[in-house]
C-alpha cells in the first residue's frame, strides 16, 4: 500500500515516541541501535521509507535544538517541519518530567579528559552555514511552562568541568599535531592560558602553526552533536576581530563518547550565524 502524502497523527506520535525513547537513552549514556529502532518504527507506519523516517527524526532534532534542548547526535537538525510534529513533541515533553530531569542531569554531569591513544580522525570539516529561512517556531516557544523555558544548551555551556576537560583535550591535540610536524619545541610551548593566566583573555589555548606563528584558540565543548549551538562572549568575539589571522575557534563535540573537533579560523561571524541572546539596560 503506497504511503499517504501527509503523516497521520498516529504516525507522528509513534515517530516522536521512538525518537524521545532514543533521546532518553542518549542522556543516560546507555547504548541503543538506531537501525533497530527504525526497523521497529517502520512496522507502525503506513508504508513509509527509511529515508522518510530519517527526515522526521531530523525535524525533531531541529524542534528541540531551536528551543534549547539537545538533539540526538547523528540526526542533523532540519527545519521546515509540519506544525503537528511540533505540537506532538511539545505534548510529550510537557507531560513527562523524565525528559526535564534527564536533560538537566546530562547538562551538568562532570567530565574527565579521555585517554586518547591516537588523534587520527579527530579533526573534521566544519558545518556549512545555511542561510535559508527558518521554519515558524514551535508553539511551545511562547508557552508559559517552566520546563520549556530551561535552556539546557546554556546549562551545558556553564558546565566548568566539561569546559576545562575540553580545553585540556585541545592542548593534547595541539601538542600531538606539532610533534607530528616535527616541531617538538613548539609542542612543548603550547599553553593552557585559561588555566595559567585565567579567563577573560578572549581565548583558552596558546599554540602555534608550523612556521611558529601564534594560534589563539578559543575552545567550545559539548557532549552533544556537531551542530549544537554554542555561546560566545563579547570579549571573545572582539578578540577574533582584533586578531583574525591568529584566532581559531575549536568546536569540540560528542566529548563523552568519541571527541572530535572542527576549526573555525578568523572572525567568528564569517563562520557561523550569530544571534543576540541578551541585552543590557542602561540609563546613560
Amino acid at each position: 500500500m503506497p504511503p499517504q502524502t501527509s503523516w497521520s497523527r498516529e504516525e507522528v506520535e509513534a515517530t516522536v515516541a521512538d525518537y524521545l525513547h532514543m533521546w532518553l537513552l542518549e542522556q543516560a549514556g546507555q547504548s541503543y541501535s538506531k537501525t533497530e529502532h527504525r526497523n521497529a518504527l517502520l512496522q507502525k507506519l503506513n508504508g513509509r521509507t527509511p529515508a522518510a523516517v530519517e527526515l522526521k527524526h531530523q525535524n525533531i532534532s531541529a524542534i528541540l535544538m531551536e528551543h534549547g534542548w539537545q538533539n540526538i547526535p547523528g540526526y542533523k537538525p532540519r527545519g521546515h517541519y509540519q506544525g503537528m510534529l511540533a505540537e506532538v513533541v511539545t505534548e510529550r515533553i510537557m507531560r513527562d518530567r523524565s525528559f526535564d530531569h534527564a536533560a538537566e542531569v546530562a547538562a551538568g554531569r562532570p567530565a574527565i579528559v579521555p585517554l586518547v591513544t591516537t588523534f587520527e580522525g579527530v579533526l573534521v570539516e566544519s558545518p556549512k552555514v545555511r542561510h535559508a529561512a527558518h521554519s515558524t517556531r514551535a508553539p511551545y516557544f511562547e508557552a508559559q511552562n517552566p520546563l520549556l523555558k530551561r535552556d539546557y544548551i546554556d546549562r551545558e555551556a556553564r558546565n566548568s568541568s566539561l569546559g576545562k576537560a575540553g580545553e585540556e583535550f585541545v592542548v593534547a591535540f595541539e601538542q600531538h599535531r606539532l610533534h607530528g610536524l616535527g616541531k617538538k619545541r613548539l609542542a612543548n610551548r603550547v599553553e593552557h592560558v585559561a588555566l595559567s593566566r585565567g579567563d577573560g583573555l578572549g581565548y583558552d589555548v596558546h599554540s602555534f602553526d608550523e612556521a611558529g606563528r601564534d594560534k589563539f584558540i578559543e575552545v567550545k565543548t559539548t557532549a552533544w552533536g556537531k551542530e549544537t549551538p554554542f555561546f560566545l562572549s563579547r570579549n571573545e568575539l572582539e578578540f577574533s576581530r582584533a586578531f583574525p589571522k591568529e584566532f581559531h575557534l575549536y568546536r569540540v563535540f560528542e566529548f563523552r563518547k568519541s571527541p572530535r573537533l572542527f576549526d573555525m579560523p578568523g572572525v567568528v561571524e564569517r563562520n557561523c550565524l550569530l544571534d543576540p541572546m541578551s541585552f543590557i539596560g542602561r540609563f546613560s
